[in-house]
C-alpha cells in the first residue's frame, strides 16, 4: 500500500520556562513579576515625601505673600493718614488759627496782590486782621507791608476808612506802610490812610488815576461778516459793550463816573498825606514814581522795611504776623463763589475791568 500522505503532526507546544514560572507561581499564590502599574504602586515612600515638600513650599509662599500684602496695604494707609494730617494742618483745617504772641511784638500784616473781593486782599480780609492786629493788647504798632498794582475801588476804599477809624479809636498805636516791589493805584489808596510811607528807594509809587477797560470789535465784525445780536431790557443795559458801536453819550457817562472815582482818590491821598505832599501838577496824573522819587514828591516819607521800622521806629523788635491766611476750605468755597459770579457777570454782559483803580 502506498503510504499515508498526511503531514506529520507537531509536537506539541511546550511552555516558555517564564510562563511556566509564573504559572506555576499563581496557581501555588507565590508573588511573581510585578506589572508596571503593580511597580508603580509597590514604589518606595519617595514620592510622597516630595508632594510634601512641595506642599509646604507653597503654603509657605502663600503665607509670606499674604503678610507683605498686609504690610503694603499698612504702609499705605499710613502715608495717606500722615498726607491728610499734613494737608489739613497746613491747610488750616484742623489746629489754631492765629498763634497768640505772648510779649510785646510790632504786628505785620501782608497786602501782596491785586485787591478785590474774595479773596486774601479782600477788605473783609485786610479789616479782620487790622482789626485783630489792634485790638491786641500787645501791640505796640501796626505795619502794613504792601505790595500791590492795585484793584476795586471799593475794596480799597474800605480798608482806607478801617484803618482811619482804628487810629481814631487806638491813637497810642501807630500804624506804618512800608512798600515792597510796588504800591500803586488801590494800593497807594491804602496806603495813604498810614502815618507813615516807607518805601526802598527802587519801590515803584504812585499811579493816582482810575480806569475802564475794553475792546471795540466792531470794524473787525464787519469785515468778517458777524451780526451781533444783542437783546437789551432798558435803553442803556448794553453800556461800554464791546461789540456794539460806542455812543457819545455813553461814552460821557463813563468818562463823569471815572472822574468822580479819582476825585475820591485824590481827596483821600491829600487827606491822609496832607501838607507833605509837593506842589506839582502830575500827582494826580496817574503816573509810577520810584521810591527815591516818590519821597521828593511827599508819597512817601523815608527809605525803610518792616525790620528797620519795627526796629528803629516802633522801637519793638519781635514782630507777630497777623496776615489773613485761607483755609483749603475757604480758598475752595470762594473760588466756586467767584467762578459763579463771573458767570453770572457774563451772563448779564457786566463789562470786564470796570473801574479798575490801576
Amino acid at each position: 500500500m502506498p503510504e499515508s500522505t498526511n503531514p506529520p503532526e507537531r509536537p506539541a507546544e511546550q511552555p516558555s520556562p517564564t510562563a511556566a514560572t509564573a504559572n506555576a507561581a499563581y496557581e501555588s499564590g507565590a508573588p511573581g513579576p510585578a506589572s508596571a502599574r503593580d511597580r508603580a504602586a509597590t514604589r518606595p515612600a519617595a514620592s510622597d515625601w516630595e508632594r510634601g515638600v512641595l506642599e509646604r513650599l507653597v503654603m509657605a509662599t502663600l503665607v509670606e505673600r499674604r503678610r507683605a500684602r498686609r504690610w503694603g496695604i499698612f504702609l499705605r494707609l499710613l502715608t495717606l493718614a500722615w498726607l491728610t494730617g499734613a494737608i489739613l494742618l497746613f491747610g488750616g483745617w484742623i489746629g489754631p488759627d492765629v498763634v497768640k504772641p505772648t510779649a510785646r511784638h510790632t504786628a505785620l500784616i501782608e497786602l501782596d496782590g491785586v485787591i478785590a473781593a474774595g479773596g486774601e486782599n479782600s477788605a473783609d480780609e485786610i479789616v479782620s486782621a487790622l482789626q485783630a492786629a489792634f485790638e491786641d493788647s500787645r501791640t505796640a504798632g501796626v505795619v502794613l507791608r504792601i505790595n500791590s498794582p492795585g484793584g476795586s475801588p471799593v475794596q480799597a476804599g474800605i480798608i482806607y476808612d478801617e484803618i482811619r477809624r482804628l487810629r481814631a479809636s487806638h491813637p497810642e498805636t501807630p500804624l506804618y506802610a512800608v512798600v515792597d516791589e510796588i504800591c500803586a493805584s488801590g494800593g497807594y489808596y491804602v496806603a495813604a490812610a498810614a502815618d507813615r510811607i516807607y518805601v526802598d528807594k527802587a519801590s515803584l509809587v504812585g499811579s493816582i488815576g482810575v480806569l475802564i477797560n475794553g475792546f471795540g470789535l466792531v470794524d473787525a465784525m464787519e469785515r468778517l461778516g458777524v451780526e451781533r445780536r444783542l437783546f437789551t431790557a432798558g435803553e442803556n443795559k448794553g453800556f461800554l459793550d464791546s461789540f456794539s458801536p460806542l455812543k457819545p453819550e455813553h461814552r460821557e457817562h463813563a468818562q463823569k463816573m471815572i472822574d468822580g472815582i479819582h476825585r475820591q482818590f485824590v481827596d483821600a491821598v491829600r487827606q491822609g498825606r496832607a501838607e507833605r505832599l509837593a506842589d506839582d501838577p502830575e500827582l494826580f496824573s496817574g503816573l509810577v514814581w520810584t521810591g527815591a522819587r516818590s519821597i521828593e514828591l511827599g508819597l512817601a516819607d523815608a527809605l525803610g522795611t518792616v525790620d528797620s521800622v519795627a526796629r528803629d521806629v516802633i522801637q519793638v523788635e519781635p514782630v507777630v504776623d497777623f496776615s489773613p491766611r485761607q483755609s483749603l476750605a475757604e480758598k475752595f468755597a470762594r473760588r466756586v463763589g467767584a467762578g459763579a459770579g463771573e458767570t453770572l457777570a457774563r451772563l448779564l454782559t457786566a463789562p470786564a475791568g470796570f473801574g479798575g483803580l490801576r
